[in-house]
């Protein structure tokens, strides 16, 4: 039976030109991390380390910096337990990324624990860059995906590669991150006057230490900027 009222369609939008945005904009992140992915394989290898080790490091551990360390440990003659507790000293920072995305990971425990291993510098700032809760929870699973493929792949094809290709710091690569990192969050700065005090507090801790204390610390010492966020009446 035909009726003179008609249920209005509602348009259905389709996440696949989102999710090509997305990749677009995450893809100089993904370059960058392939990059120093193929320098940190080739740094291990060349230094005495067997193939696997930074293979299967960047599998299961996935942390640049630590990875960084901890390699740097083991090539100056330091044990494995040296090697794990600087990578852990450098690595717990991303508890207070956790607590900043625990709501963008999603729901179950299986995606809180893949999404909790994909947890790094780059995907929380580029997720927490986006707009609406949406497309953050987008956001940091096509950056997260992308970037833990994109950084296996570099170090596997840098340690096969062995010592060819040197340090990353001869080519400048070693400011490709923070590079992208800056670019990422200058639109949070600028929009959000209690983050802005928040970074700005902790830039200056970073940089008071930086001359006094091991590599990696003053990274944890920025944390203290957080200090700031609940103080409103402060004004930027």
């Amino acid at each position: 039976m035909r009726t003179a009222w008609r249920t209005p369609r509602v348009p259905i939008t389709s996440p696949l030109p989102q999710s090509r945005d997305l990749i677009r904009d995450a893809s100089l992140v993904w370059l960058a991390s392939g990059v120093v992915g193929v320098s940190f394989g080739a740094i291990a290898v060349a230094g005495g380390l067997p193939v696997w080790v930074p293979v299967v490091m960047s599998l299961v551990v996935y942390a640049g910096s630590a990875q960084f360390s901890a390699v740097g440990v083991l090539l100056a003659g330091g044990g494995p337990i040296a090697a794990a507790a600087t990578g852990l000293l450098l690595n717990t920072r991303t508890a207070a990324f956790s607590l900043a995305v625990s709501d963008t990971l999603g729901p179950g425990r299986l995606t809180r624990l893949i999404g909790a291993h994909l947890v790094t510098d780059e995907t929380v700032a580029f997720a927490l860059a986006q707009a609406d809760p949406v497309r953050r929870r987008r956001a940091f699973w096509v950056s997260g995906i992308g970037l833990f493929a994109v950084w296996n792949v570099g170090v596997l094809a840098g340690a096969l590669a062995g010592g060819a290709l040197g340090d990353p710091a001869t080519y400048g690569l070693d400011a490709a991150f923070p590079a992208v990192l800056v670019a990422l969050v200058l639109p949070t700065l600028r929009a959000d006057a209690r983050t802005r005090r928040c970074a700005l507090l902790g830039a200056a801790l970073a940089l008071a230490v930086t001359p006094a204390v091991p590599a990696g610390v003053p990274v944890l010492l920025a944390l203290a900027g957080l200090v700031l966020h609940g103080r409103k009446g402060v004004s930027a």
